[in-house]
């Protein structure tokens, strides 16, 4: 498999599901991305990776909104959610070595940081469990 393919239009949190926050982005984020909250840059939000450093491997939600560097971006941190893409049910699903990517657990490679997103529960909903564990995979 490969990274979800998100439609960022099609990115809905549940009506009362999903626990939310707002931050700055520190760079262009795109609604259904992965990101990660940079403390050493005033706290803004940046894209999460894998293969990144151990900072950039914490998970700290999904994007709801499409925000420029300097704009506010609301963050998806808990509960349901369609990331707007097709899931596979029963499917776990982490950060990406894509800036911003979600992919199936299966898809990250040696001494990438494991940081669980989700847990498919419908063809299009996330159920957001947001576990990062700052391991690397083996």
């Amino acid at each position: 498999m490969a990274d979800l393919s998100i439609t960022a239009g099609n990115v809905l949190a549940a009506d009362g599901a999903v626990s939310k926050a707002e931050f700055i982005a520190g760079a262009a984020i795109t609604a259904g991305q992965a990101v990660y909250i940079d403390a050493a840059a005033s706290s803004v939000a940046k894209l999460a990776q894998a293969d990144g450093t151990s900072a950039e491997a914490t998970l700290k939600g999904i994007a709801l909104n499409g925000a420029a560097a300097g704009q506010p971006v609301m963050i998806a941190t808990s509960g349901s959610l369609d990331v707007g893409a097709t899931l596979v049910v029963g499917m776990v699903y982490c950060v990406s070595t894509a800036a911003g990517g979600i992919c199936p657990y299966a898809d990250l490679g040696s001494s990438h940081y494991v940081s669980i997103v989700g847990v498919a529960t419908a063809a299009d909903a996330l159920k957001l469990v947001m576990f990062n564990s700052g391991a690397e995979k083996p």
